[in-house]
């Protein structure tokens, strides 16, 4: 997976600018946000902006290991500590010194690994299983990431409190796609340029694909439609070389073996549909669904039948159903600021900030405001039991996340 946070929505801006804050420091950072939302690029980028960068990035994934493989990973064995240890092996700490490690799932470690990690990001001290001391310390930032809820889990028992308090030293939220889909079409585009490469590499051997691409020595592209190339991607400019190998081609950038284009094109039709679509799967989805159309495409064009059908559904009922959640969440919203008195700074932007409403419920809440007030900020500002000086704090938090409308059209 690259290491390029692709997008430019106001959300992904406001969490690159908080990376490139937290980026120069060796504080701890906890990372939260759904599944395939692209936390580890996140952390990631966090490691490329600081001081750290030419040093190690080791990932470390805590939920596929079980708790004795996990502190084997983590710590490092000694030789004959277990079955298996034939030599010294240090562990991933070890590996990251003077560089950054990322505690992937790190709500699933068990409560004595939580310890372990404990006594570590207090002392640095690294002991490796079957060693009966200190072995060395280490110099390593600790990013870690998860997508459960820690602090229900210290409320319920399941999280060590003082662990929590240990790692969430700065908190970065991953907005899910359903918060940013303005980036998707630039989503798209990269997926398209990544896949397409790869898939025709794959279907044409030892670089042939690159040689289909340039049109192997403008043969495919000029000459008959069936240019030869060796299997390295070399011609001599006529369409045909002295190779092993063949790359038949039809003169409109396809490999006629595979069916796979040198080029996809999505138009907006599409686009807009997969723009509709609430993405439960985040960005992960959407790069798995880009590929799938790569090697299924049965043109150089994408049309709303190639999509999976759960996303051609959604294009119905779907989209109407969201319509309705977002004003039943505004509703309510609107209830609790206009009628029961709370403040907007208590009632909807913890919630906003917390990804726990979306722009679109915002937006609405603001237009119900303007409608009733007939496209005067100030007096929504009232409405919303804000104080005089908090009105430009108001329209600056609006502004800032485009959740601002033109009152012209409520006048």
């Amino acid at each position: 997976m690259p290491s390029a946070l692709i997008g430019q929505s106001a959300a992904l801006r406001e969490l690159k600018e908080e990376i490139t804050r937290v980026a120069h420091s060796d504080a701890k950072v906890l990372i939260t946000g759904e599944s395939g939302t692209g936390k580890e690029l996140v952390a990631r980028a966090i490691h490329q902006q600081s001081a750290r960068n030419d040093r190690a990035f080791v990932p470390v994934n805590c939920a596929g290991l079980t708790e004795t493989l996990l502190e084997s990973e983590l710590f490092g064995y000694l030789k004959g500590s277990f079955t298996g240890a034939y030599r010294d092996r240090p562990g991933k700490l070890e590996a990251a010194d003077k560089g950054t490690v990322m505690l992937d799932e790190i709500g699933e470690m068990t409560p004595r690994m939580q310890g372990l990690l404990l006594r570590f990001l207090e002392t640095g001290e690294v002991q490796k299983v079957g060693s009966d001391r200190i072995d060395r310390r280490v110099n390593v930032r600790v990013v870690a990431a998860t997508n459960r809820n820690l602090s229900e889990m210290v409320g319920q028992g399941l999280f060590r409190e003082d662990l929590f308090y240990r790692i969430n030293v700065v908190h970065l939220c991953v907005p899910p796609l359903s918060a940013r889909k303005e980036d998707i079409p630039m989503l798209v585009e990269h997926f398209l340029g990544r896949f397409t490469g790869r898939t025709l590499a794959a279907a044409n051997g030892n670089g042939i694909g690159n040689g289909i691409g340039n049109g192997i020595g403008n043969g495919i592209g000029n000459g008959n439609g069936n240019g030869h190339a060796n299997g390295n991607g070399h011609a001599n400019g006529n369409g045909h070389t002295n190779g092993n190998g063949h790359a038949n081609g039809d003169g409109n950038g396809h490999d006629a073996r595979g069916g796979v284009p040198a080029t996809l094109t999505m138009p907006p039709n599409v686009l807009n549909v997969l723009s509709d679509y609430n993405w439960p799967g985040n960005v992960r989805e959407l790069e798995n669904v880009v590929e799938r159309l790569v090697v299924t495409a049965k043109s150089d064009t994408v049309s709303i039948a190639d999509l999976p059908a759960e996303i051609r559904a959604y294009t119905g009922a779907q989209p109407k159903l969201m319509r309705e959640r977002r004003k039943t969440i505004a509703d309510d919203l609107y209830r609790r600021v206009v009628h029961e008195g709370e403040s907007f700074w208590t009632a909807v932007y913890p919630l906003y900030m917390q990804r726990e409403i979306t722009k679109s419920n915002v937006r609405e809440v603001v237009r119900r405001g303007l409608n009733d007030a007939r496209g005067n900020y100030k007096i929504v500002a009232r409405m919303f039991n804000l104080g005089a000086d908090d009105y430009k704090r108001f329209l600056n938090f609006l502004r800032k996340h485009d959740c601002q409308l033109p009152f012209k059209e409520f006048r």
